[in-house]
This record gives C-alpha cells, structure tokens and sequence, in this order.
C-alpha cells in the first residue's frame, strides 16, 4: 500500500529517506506540486510531501542575499521581496496554467528545474544565482555546498548540479541565493510586422546593441492576438518586443535609440511600465498555450536558425510557435498524436544542434517517450554515475528523467 510521509524538519526528511533506502521504496517527490508533470511519469511506490518544509529564514536586502525553505511557495518570496524593491533577476516562470496544476510553486521546485524567464539573457539562468544548500541525498546523508556569500561558493559546486536535476539525486531543504533591486523604468519597443526571417536579425541587432536589452521575443500574427495588451492584440501582424530597464533617463534614451536603430524592420511602438509587465509575463508564463489540449515543446536552438527550425516542423505537421530569448528559446503548440511528434521536432534541428524538451502531454504519451533530449553514450554513463553516487537505491523520482 503507498504511503504519503510528510517531514516538517530536514531530520524527518533524513529519516524519511532512510527508511525507504532500508525497506526498497521509493518517493515520487512533491513541495506544491505545480511542476509535478514536468518530466516523465515517476515509478516510485511512495509520496514524499515536502511542502512543510517552508519559510524564509534569512534575508539580507543591503547584501542582496536571501535563504528560504526549499518549499516556500514562490509567491512568499516575491511578496518579501517587493517590500524592499527587489526581485529574482533570473525572471521565474509560473508555468501552472500551462501544465494545469495550481499556485505559482515553490522556490525550490525552480531551482530544481532550473526554470529561467525573459531575463535570462541579460542576468543569467536560475542556476547562477543560487549561493548555496542544505538537502538530504538519495544515499541518506545530509549534504551542504556554498554558503550565503559568492566567496563561500568553493570546491565542488553542487548546486549547479542541483539545479536541473529535477530532485533525482538529492532534496535541498534551504536554499541560499542572490537578488536583485528592481528597476526603476522598464519599457518595451515593439516592431510590428516583422516577418520570421527578419525576427531573428531585429532581435539580435538588438541584444548586440550597447543599449543593455532586458528580453527579446518574437510573437507570430496568430500569437500576438492572444495577448492582453491592446497595443500587440490590435497589431493586426507579427510583433518583436524589445525590453530596457534601468533609471528613467536611461530608458527613454535607450528606448528612442533602438526605436532608430529597428525602424528598418517595420514600424514602431512603446509600452511604458504596466503595459510591458503584463506583456512580458505572458511570455514568460507561456500563457498563450494554456488552457487548451496542445503537445508542448520546448526547443533551445541557435538565435538565427530559430524560424528555419520551425518552418521544417510546421511542414510536417501544423504547429504554432512563441520566440523567446533572441529566438533561441521556442515555445511550440502541436497535435503530435502518440508520439508528440519527437521525431519531426528532434530531426528539425539536428544540423544546427540544440535540444528539445517534450514540457506537457498525456502520462501516456510522456511514458513512452524521451521527454528530455536523448544523450550521447558518453553522457548516458556520466549521468548514470552520478545518479548512482547520490542516489543508489533510485530512492528519488524514479523514472522522471
């Protein structure tokens, strides 16, 4: 019969692992469950409910250093945060109305799935700001890496490793990482009508510019219509948007300067502050493919071959795409049928490289299928070792990754 444990303190959560390690169980693991079905279906016999383990124990906004339970809703730390002007610079995702769960999450479970925003080809991926950890390995052992200052971060650097691993090889019960101010301006240049050869050369000139650009996307016609800002639903075509943050002076100089710089690739506009924090939420929450039945994938491919990629999926079957990250990160809605279509995606881009990530689809389909991007032999044996040095009883997640 499955159990369901729920430590309230890292000890428990020890003890927890142990006993299954000594009685041949397994955890299908959970804070808040919003990215529960991110991944491939777990194997494990058991639930192991974290979401006690929750609180921010300390934060510091003149250090701009903050530690919190692993479990601490993601909410919490935004509204702790905005008390002081400050944020997570890496721009987190909420992907629960994407994947049908609920809430925005926990900070651990973004960690543990490296999930980075917009922002990130400015300030960096989810796994740069991570300080340091506590948690509990697969082999039943407490473990520690970093601290709460860059200097402390020595040796191996296991929270690196941590991030992305979708809590295979071990729970962090704290986490320690770096935030940010928050910006006093922040506004968006829009480019209207560019078409999908000429996005990715407006994006790049962009973010190749001196003018310290904060995102870079590209919203196809049908896409741009779904949005609740008027200014890009109205638009009647394609949109790019172009984010700057900074002092106001700053951005309305930059802003003007990148309107110059991109009138060659269509006309321009500007959203000012509340505008462009709703539109860069929907794309950074993929909230153009929420609520419908749609396979989703997720592509990182080089910037400039994005729009090549999608024209030799959307020839095999009828897809539709969202362009983030200077068009190198690509958000695609398809009806795949049984196999999600990960042969079409995956051959797609094997000339230019990158990988793809089947991010929501039936169990069904996700059992049968690779959900992540499939490794090299080499690759397959480190990872197999490495899962085996923290986890040898494949007491975690079994079966996620």
């Amino acid at each position: 019969m499955a159990e369901t444990l729920r430590p309230e303190t890292p000890d428990q959560v020890l003890d927890a692992v142990n006993w299954a390690a000594d009685h041949g169980r397994s955890f299908d693991v959970t804070g808040l469950a919003s990215k529960h079905p991110l991944g491939r279906p777990m194997q494990a016999t058991d639930k192991l409910d974290l979401s006690a383990i929750n609180g921010v124990g300390l934060y510091e906004p003149s250090e701009l250093v903050m530690t919190a339970a692993a479990a601490t809703p993601l909410d919490d730390i935004n509204a702790v945060l905005a008390e002081n002007r400050q944020r997570l610079a890496f721009e987190p995702p909420n992907l629960s109305a994407l994947l049908g769960t609920g809430g925005s999450g926990t900070i651990g479970g973004v960690f543990a799935c490296n999930l980075s925003g917009p922002r990130r080809v400015l300030s960096g991926a989810a796994r740069d700001h991570i300080l340091g950890f506590h948690g509990v390995s697969g082999r039943g052992e407490h473990i520690k890496s970093g601290g709460r200052v860059v200097k402390n971060v020595t040796g191996f650097d296991l929270s690196k490793l941590m991030a992305g691993s979708f809590g295979t090889l071990a729970l962090m019960t704290d986490i320690s990482f770096k935030v940010l101010p928050v910006s006093e301006k922040s506004r968006t240049v829009l480019v209207i009508g560019v078409d999908a050869t000429d996005a990715p050369v407006a994006m790049g000139t962009a973010l190749k510019s001196p003018y310290e650009v904060s995102a870079a996307a590209h919203l196809p016609t049908d896409i741009a219509a779904t949005s609740g800002v008027s200014y890009v639903a109205s638009a009647g075509a394609s949109v790019t948007a172009i984010r700057v943050e900074g002092p106001g002076p700053s951005v309305e100089f930059r802003c003007n300067a990148l309107r110059e710089m991109l009138a060659e690739f269509g006309d321009t506009e500007e959203l000012h502050s509340s505008n462009t924090d709703t539109l860069w939420r929907e794309i950074r929450d993929v909230s153009c493919f929420a609520g419908n039945d749609k396979q989703v994938w997720r592509l990182s491919v080089p910037p400039m071959d994005g729009t090549d990629v999608v024209a030799r999926i959307t020839d095999k079957i009828d897809s539709r795409a969202l362009f983030d990250w200077g068009g190198g990160r690509i958000w695609l809605a398809l009806d795949g049928g049984g196999d999600a279509a990960h042969e079409t995606v995956r051959e797609a881009f094997r000339d230019c490289g990158g990988h793809a990530t089947l991010v929501r689809a039936s169990d069904e389909v996700r059992a049968q299928l690779p959900v992540f991007q499939p490794q090299s032999a080499a690759l397959t044996g480190l990872a197999a070792r490495i899962k085996d040095g923290f986890d040898p009883h494949s007491v975690l997640n079994p079966g996620r990754m």
